[in-house]
This record gives C-alpha cells, sequence and structure tokens, in this order.
C-alpha cells in the first residue's frame, strides 16, 4: 500500500471517529515493537540529560505602528523550543521577528505549547491561549512526534489535530502546521528503530496534510529537513541532550515555516504570496492524498487548500496545492542583550 494511500486511510478514519490500524500496519506495529523494544532502552541511554524546562519566549517582537500581530504557538517540545536557553531562539521567536520585519509591526507572541505534548493536548493549549487572546492572527501548530514515540493510534492522533485546526478556522484565524518530524534522522536511534521510525513519522506526517487541509488549514512538512545537517554537523545541529535541536537546528526549521506564516498573514516578502504553482520547481495541484504523499518526500513543501474550475473537490476529493517556496537560510541567533540597539527594536522581546 503507497503511502498515500496509508495517509487517506489514517484520515479517513479519524474523520468518521473510528480508531485502530490498519490490519497490516497493526501487523507491523506488533511485530516492530517487539522487535525494536531493547533498542530503544539502549537510545535513551545514548541521548544526553534533558534541559529542565524550554525558555519563555512569550512577549512582544519588534516595534513600529499599528496594533500588534497576535500568533499563537501550541504543540510540543519543539514548539516550546526545548534544546535552547535563550528566548529569541525558539521557533515562534524566530518566526515572531521575521514577521515584524517585513511589517514593520510589532507582533505580539503568546506560546502555550507544552514539552511532551501529545495531539490529544492541543484543544486544551488551544483554550489556554484564548484566555489571553480571544482571536489569533495566526496559529502555529508542530505536534507529532510524541504521537509516534509513545505509539498513539495515529487516526485518534490526527482526529485531535483536525478538531483543533477547525476549531481555529472557526474563529477566523488562519493555521500553519509543521507536520511530524522524520525521527529516522535521530542520531541515537539505531537500526531497526531508525527505520520503523521513519515509517511511522512520515505516515502520519501525510495523514497530518490531508486532515488539515480538509479543515481549511496549511501545512509545511518537516519532515528530514534537517536530515542532512544532522547527520554532516551534529554536535552544531543537536542541542546537548542529543534528541532536541539546537538554535540553528530551530533557525532552519523557521526558515521552512515563515514563507507559510507570511502567505498566510498576506505579508509581503520573497515567495510568500498565494500565487500558481510551477511545473519547473515540482510543483502542482492535485488530489490532498497526493500533495500529501510528495510533500514528506520533499521537506519544506507547503500542501494548502485550493480549487478548480470554481470546485474544491473532485473524484479523488479535496484540491490541495503543493508549493515549493523559496527561504533564505537564518542566521545564527543574537542575544538582544548584546546589541548596542534600544530594548525594543526587532527581534527583542518586551515582558508581557
Amino acid at each position: 500500500m503507497g503511502r498515500a494511500r496509508r495517509a487517506r486511510k489514517i484520515a479517513a478514519t479519524a474523520a468518521y471517529g473510528g480508531g485502530g490500524l490498519a490490519t497490516a500496519a497493526a501487523a507491523l506495529g506488533a511485530a516492530g515493537y517487539g522487535l525494536i523494544k531493547a533498542e530503544a532502552h539502549v537510545a535513551r541511554r545514548l541521548v544526553g540529560t534533558p534541559f529542565d524546562t524550554s525558555p519563555d519566549d512569550n512577549g512582544t517582537y519588534g516595534a513600529g505602528p499599528g496594533d500588534p500581530i497576535e500568533i499563537l504557538v501550541i504543540g510540543d517540545s519543539t514548539a516550546a523550543g526545548m534544546g535552547v536557553r535563550r528566548p529569541h531562539e525558539t521557533i515562534g521567536a524566530i518566526i515572531a521577528s521575521g514577521v515584524s520585519a517585513l511589517m514593520g509591526r510589532p507582533v505580539h507572541l503568546t506560546n502555550r505549547a507544552v514539552v511532551g505534548a501529545e495531539s490529544s493536548d492541543l484543544e486544551r493549549q488551544l483554550a489556554n491561549g484564548l484566555e489571553t487572546i480571544t482571536r489569533p492572527d495566526v496559529v502555529v501548530i508542530l505536534i507529532g512526534a510524541n504521537d509516534v514515540t509513545h505509539r498513539i493510534d495515529r487516526a485518534t492522533a490526527v482526529r485531535h489535530l483536525e478538531v483543533t485546526v477547525r476549531r481555529i478556522r472557526a474563529l477566523g484565524s488562519e493555521v500553519v502546521v509543521g507536520t511530524c518530524p522524520d525521527l529516522g534522522t535521530v542520531e541515537p536511534l539505531a537500526q531497526p528503530l531508525r527505520l520503523l521510525a521513519r515509517r511511522w513519522s512520515r505516515d502520519l506526517a501525510a495523514a497530518q496534510t490531508i486532515a488539515v487541509v480538509e479543515a481549511g488549514g496549511r501545512t509545511v512538512s518537516l519532515g528530514d529537513l534537517l536530515g542532512e545537517e544532522f547527520a554532516a554537523s551534529p554536535a552544531t545541529m543537536f542541542s546537548e541532550d542529543r534528541f532536541h535541536p539546537s538554535a540553528a537546528g530551530y533557525a532552519r526549521a523557521a526558515a521552512a515555516l515563515l514563507p507559510s506564516v507570511c502567505a498566510a498573514l498576506g505579508v509581503w516578502g520573497q515567495d510568500t504570496a498565494d500565487r500558481p504553482p510551477e511545473a519547473r520547481r515540482g510543483e502542482g495541484v492535485g488530489p490532498v492524498a497526493v500533495a500529501a504523499g510528495q510533500a514528506v518526500r520533499d521537506a519544506g513543501s507547503e500542501v494548502a487548500p485550493t480549487e478548480v474550475g470554481g470546485q474544491a473537490r473532485g473524484p479523488r476529493g479535496r484540491w490541495a496545492v503543493l508549493l515549493r517556496r523559496q527561504h533564505d537560510a537564518v542566521p545564527a541567533a543574537r542575544d538582544p542583550k548584546a546589541d548596542a540597539e534600544p530594548a525594543d527594536a526587532a527581534g527583542a522581546p518586551e515582558p508581557t
């Protein structure tokens, strides 16, 4: 069974409230779990000492006239920024600084992500965020890794994500979801654990894409975005615990997400418009399940809902557009306290 078909089946099961995996997937999961249990114990011993917490990146970034743009971040440890020590090094802070620089307006960041969160925690995090801001301009979600490592039923995980995205869209807010990363790139994992983790995480990412697009959001495939860099420079791209990204790793992920966040907000920038796909860049319009399968193989790809001939759906489901947006590398994060600029300069957080 191809990835697009597996993803479509997982997403369909989620949409209709079912549970459990397909028979073949369940058999693989059961066999795989028994096979890799020892490898998982070895990997846990190899992973370094985890961080006590993640930095508090809540605050206002940048300056300028007008009310602040409201960005809400929810999700797991990647969204929370575990692995870095300074607030301005998180994905949310980097995105907030980039949006502020492009718009010439302040951006207020509210981060309600929780280390160790699964997809089932998203609705609670959203509710917590809405206690502070009633209608964020855009919500950024990073989720999925813990659903894989905790072996949560994929259809159940996808259903929680889809419900959260639908609630956000009902508020009139935009949604950008960074799909499950390819856990087969994590350095301490040995075979066959690495191979199975890759399949599980990629299948979940594809199913997440289908569900999010069906709910009216857009996704960015994180996939093996950091794979080559991690393999070449693990000491640079991994944090001290050898599992979470370092500041350089987070900057790489933020660079992939930023153009899609800007597109969702209608912010002018390099390749941030909702433009027609370009075939020469491998972009195109097709059924969402096909686009989801392609995005998993090409990290950094965006998948968003679209219409063909004025119709949102075709004979094979929801129409989607796959774009490979250009993004520049983000320079190494700078500590605002070390700069001579005023405290309210772009990128420097103010206390909330």
